[in-house]
């Protein structure tokens, strides 16, 4: 577990790394639960668009063929981006679920340190760069 015996989160960095201030550590937690809030939003925005495209069907008496392509279109488009705001849903939940157990900053492959400098990019991350890579070459 990464809490110090005084109850703050410690998140590990890499070597030649600054440790972690408070204050960063705060930042990063604000922007997990912002970017939960914010895919929250679009998944419920992107949702809707989707009832009413299904409304609208495919098919029908006099419908041009060209606006049910469209249509077609318009709502993969929207099942697009419905999955991509649960993938990026999920993954801000997990990184914050990590971040209040006190097990922040850990790769979730090879259990060496992420990174302050990545997590800070990108607070998302549950792997280091080097595991990221390798995972992204299969």
């Amino acid at each position: 577990m990464a809490r110090a015996a005084d109850g703050d989160v410690r998140v590990p960095v890499l070597d030649g790394e600054d440790p972690w201030t408070s204050e960063e550590l705060a930042e990063v937690r604000e922007d997990l639960v912002f970017d939960i809030e914010r895919m929250q939003r679009a998944i419920r925005i992107a949702e809707k668009g989707l009832e009413k495209l299904f409304d609208e069907g495919t098919e029908g008496a006099g419908r041009d063929p060209a606006d049910v392509g469209s249509t077609n279109f318009e709502r993969d488009q929207e099942m697009s981006l419905v999955q991509n705001a649960r993938d990026l849903l999920e993954q801000a939940t997990n990184a914050l679920r990590l971040f209040d157990a006190g097990q922040y900053g850990w790769c979730e492959n090879c259990g060496e340190p992420i990174g302050k400098d990545r997590l800070m990019v990108f607070p998302r991350a549950t792997m280091c760069v080097t595991c990221k890579q390798r995972e992204e070459r299969r």
